[in-house]
Order: structure tokens, then sequence, then C-alpha cells
């Protein structure tokens, strides 16, 4: 499948909401590593429930290739106030970042470029609804996370001790891309 080029994120219905959760269990089940860098379970993170608030919110988006569902991620216009901890280079309204949720992909695409692929779109749309900043967080464990967004530009802001359904309580990296 290598060539595939993504021309746009699809944004979620709800009508989608199984195909959405049977990718990310897909995508869980079959990721060389889950255990050691996202640690993953489906139902504990992510869960139904966050999953149809993002798409309740209209902040599900996913990829496709000849139809098949390639990636999925959640972008949220606005960051919670956890987010607000962190020394940021920009001090920014709440409702001026975007922040990513969730982005997996295909293990199969898994090192083909394809999340680069994604991220470049995520900055496009987070640029098309004139935000100032993108902004997410990844576990300290997560080598290939931690590898794709500084390739795709972002700077490690910081480290945070946060407590996650899947994992107890763990440090995760928190990464900015400055949009202006």
């Amino acid at each position: 499948m290598k060539g595939i080029r993504i021309m746009e994120l699809i944004r979620c219905l709800s009508s989608q909401f199984e195909k959405i959760t049977d990718f990310y269990k897909y995508v869980i089940d079959n990721t060389p590593h889950m255990e050691q860098y996202g640690r993953w379970v489906y139902g504990q993170h992510p869960t139904n429930e966050m999953i149809v608030s993002y798409i309740d919110g209209g902040y599900m988006y996913f990829a496709e290739d000849k139809g098949k569902t390639i990636a999925a991620v959640a972008l949220t216009p606005f960051q919670t106030s956890a987010y607000r901890e962190v020394a940021w280079s920009a001090d920014l309204a709440d409702d001026e970042v975007f922040v990513v949720h969730i982005l997996c992909v295909d293990p199969k695409l898994q090192g083909t470029g394809v999340s680069k692929q994604i991220m470049d779109a995520v900055i496009e749309l987070a640029r098309s609804m004139d935000m100032k900043a993108i902004r997410l967080d990844a576990l300290c464990c997560n080598e290939p996370a931690k590898k794709l967004y500084e390739k795709c530009g972002f700077t490690q802001m910081g480290i945070q001790n946060w407590y996650a359904d899947n994992t107890g309580w763990i440090d995760f990296y928190l990464y900015e891309y400055i949009l202006r």
C-alpha cells in the first residue's frame, strides 16, 4: 500500500460509530508493541463514550484509501484545563488551540509515511480554522509517536504526570506546533 496520498480528513458521522470503533479495536489488536508504546486497551482508552463524544462534537476524523479506513484521529478546537498547567511557548486562549487525541494508523501502514501525511492534514485543518497552535500529549514511553511529532515540526514543551485508566499515573510528553 505504499504510495498512498492522504487528500483529506473526513469528519465522522454518528452513523459511522461502529466503523470507527471497529477500526480502533483492529489497530489495538494488531499494532506491534502496543503494550509497550501506546498501552491502549479498548474500553479503557479509548472508550465508546469517548468516541461518541468526539463524534457528537464534530471532532472525530478518519482517512480512507479505496474505501478502507486507514487512520483515525480526534481533533478538538480547544484545550482543556489540564493543558493550562504546561509552560507553552505561546500564551493562548483555550479556543485558539487545536488538540490532537487518539491518533491511530492501520498497522500495515505504519512506517510508510501515512502518519506524517495525517499530521500534515491536521496542520492544514487547524490553519483553515484560524487556530494559533496545535498541542498534544503522548506517553513518554511511546518512542514512535515522539519521533513522528518531532519529524512533523512539533516541539516538546514539558512532561506532565497524569492519570489514565489504561496506565494509572504515568508521564506524558507535551508537544506544540505554532501556526502563526
